[in-house]
């Protein structure tokens, strides 16, 4: 199950100010060796050890791939791939500095004129994309996520109906969460939401990626183009 808690937008110039926004409560992140050793348990013939350097072998190749610009798709799970930030430069070939666009990393920053440059490097960073795929799409993980509340927002959630309702704040206890976790992450947190309604986990919206008022939920958890 995945167990959420609750954030406040406290961010005054957003549209989002004073509504609350689901959050995913992360219990605990798996290495390669802590994989290695929960796939070992799976019936498997191979070892901990076999599946760890296999893991580890594949991380190097998929680093290797991409660096080559190739993509890496692993099914049902993900599409790996560099992509690159660009400067923006104004002209492919400026006369006055005799500069052409080149494919390389840098800044158009002069630290002389404090400007920009109008040509020069066209990519300022590379970065790593992950897009999902097959049983990873949003509409797979839709019809399959279980979601509940933690027990620190089942107790604001009850808290809060008997607020409204003049009464013990356990008589909202049932209705509060269908989650029976122990997250430690409360809501109403100082997130400011930005000037979106939706965004991202810093942003007001779901988790990782863009949302709206009427999909808080975001995206599908991955990073993409």
């Amino acid at each position: 199950m995945i167990e959420l808690y609750l954030s406040k937008n406290n961010n005054h110039s957003s549209e989002a100010y004073g509504k609350y926004y689901p959050r995913v409560s992360y219990k605990e992140t798996l290495d390669i060796h802590l994989m290695a050793k929960h796939m070992a348990e799976h019936n498997t013939p191979f070892s901990e050890g076999t599946i760890e350097g296999i893991l580890r072998d594949f991380v190097k190749c998929t680093r290797e791939q991409t660096l080559m610009g190739n993509t890496v798709k692993v099914d049902d799970l993900a599409i790996f791939k560099v992509s690159v930030i660009g400067n923006g430069c104004a002209k492919l070939y400026d006369k006055d500095s005799d500069k052409t666009i080149s494919a390389s990393l840098g800044s158009l920053y002069n630290p002389k004129t404090h400007q920009n440059e109008m040509t020069g490097p066209a990519v300022a960073s590379l970065k790593l994309l992950a897009q999902a795929t097959g049983e990873y799409t949003r509409d797979e993980l839709n019809k399959v996520a279980k979601l509940g509340w933690t027990d620190a927002a089942a107790q604001q959630i009850a808290a809060a109906k008997a607020a409204e309702l003049g009464g013990d704040s356990s008589t909202g206890s049932e209705t509060a969460g269908s989650g029976s976790g122990s997250g430690s992450q409360s809501g109403g947190s100082t997130d400011t939401g930005g000037n979106s309604q939706g965004g991202s986990d810093s942003q007001g919206g779901g988790d990782n990626t863009g949302g709206n008022p009427q999909n808080p939920g975001g995206g599908d958890g991955l990073d993409q183009d």
